[in-house]
């Protein structure tokens, strides 16, 4: 089983499972971006739920493991197509969807631990504004 480190803002810290029997072709696209850099904002569009606006970055897989509802925790990668490319990181309850309606994301990380964080996690980026938010493999 792999696993990353994921720090939001220096203070919240999880451990994520990578999903790769059931997204290998975006787990082994992403591990080879680690440790990999970002900024973390609010999602405008899905629920409880942040997110990393990745414009048009091609990370050269389509769609695998893809859902519109992920439990808290579960960290989809948004391809692109409708909207702009993007990770989703739900706190809590979440429908993933955009301007242009509902979309689907690869599930392709899932926390181990640290729900107990999520939602503080959720509101510190509401109400502070962007984090940076660290994946690291362990």
């Amino acid at each position: 089983m792999k696993t990353l480190r994921i720090t939001v803002g220096g203070q919240f810290v999880y451990t994520a499972r990578m999903e790769t029997e059931n997204a290998p072709l975006t787990c082994a696209a992403f591990e080879k971006l680690l440790p990999y850099r970002q900024k973390i904002i609010h999602a405008r569009w899905s629920g409880e739920a942040c997110w990393i606006p990745l414009g048009e970055f091609e990370l050269g897989v389509s769609f695998e493991n893809h859902t519109s509802h992920p439990s808290r925790g579960d960290i989809l990668f948004y391809p692109g197509g409708y909207s702009e490319t993007e990770i989703l990181f739900p706190y809590g309850s979440a429908c993933f969807a955009s301007k242009m309606g509902q979309l689907a994301g690869n599930h392709f990380l899932t926390l181990l631990d640290g729900h107990d964080q999520l939602a503080a996690m959720g509101r510190t980026v509401l109400w502070q504004g962007a984090q940076d938010i660290v994946f690291e493999a362990l």
